[in-house]
């Protein structure tokens, strides 16, 4: 009982296990991967630009799945101990927009762009299409990879998926043409549960040298915590 209740303490407040079910932020975290979520990041502080954040996912992103009575009291138990599945849909994206910024794809390169300036991402997966003056932005046969400008307000934030052709991220809706104003998708800061810091399944990611954010592993060092 009483490892329990501290299991349920260093998850629900300082570290938490969450397990990817989903190739959107591959290859940078795949289908089945445990991570690390350092819940005390942001105290102080806000998230960055290139974090890998997890958080809560915002009734605009779609509608909660149906579960029955066993299932919500299972997922009861995981909202209260932090061990097992929630009845709160979590997500797994990167912050590339904070408050404030003008995000908008894709300059004569094909690269994103933050307040005009081109964004290094070489942790994307299998971006969209993109062909200068065959299939861009301005071609008569438009990039599928084209969105924006998209002016973030107060407390929003944009995040993307690494796998940037298989995710359902904060511009999927925004990338056709004729896209309305409110195609977007963000995310508050009250959100975000916290940032991904490290790995504790599979064995072999642990102390890897593999890249979270846009420059180093930001590591981890609370051990001990299960799901």
């Amino acid at each position: 009982m009483l490892a329990l209740m501290v299991v349920s303490l260093v998850q629900g407040f300082v570290v938490k296990v969450y397990s990817v079910p989903s190739g959107s932020m591959e290859q940078t975290l795949n289908v089945g991967d445990r991570v690390l979520v350092n819940r005390t990041a942001y105290i102080g502080s806000a998230p960055e630009r290139g974090d890998v954040v997890v958080f809560s996912k915002p009734a605009g992103w779609g509608a909660a799945p149906q579960r029955g009575a066993l299932r919500t009291g299972v997922g009861w138990f995981g909202e209260l101990t932090g061990i097992g599945p929630a009845n709160t849909e979590y997500l797994v994206k990167r912050v590339v927009g904070l408050p404030g910024d003008t995000v908008e794809c894709c300059d004569v390169g094909g690269q994103v762009t933050v307040n005009g300036a081109a964004v290094a991402e070489p942790y994307i997966f299998q971006d969209l299409g993109f062909i200068r003056d065959e299939l861009d932005c301005s071609t008569a046969a438009r990039s599928p990879r084209c969105f924006g400008p998209i002016v973030l307000g107060e407390d929003q934030y944009l995040f993307l998926g690494d796998h940037r052709s298989n995710s359902e991220d904060s511009v999927s809706a925004c990338r056709n043409v004729g896209a309305p104003a409110g195609c977007v998708k963000t995310a508050s800061r009250a959100d975000i549960i916290g940032r991904v810091d490290g790995f504790l399944f599979p064995f072999t990611k642990w102390g890897s040298a593999d890249t979270l954010s846009a420059n180093t592993l930001r590591r981890c060092s609370l051990a001990g915590a299960a799901h």
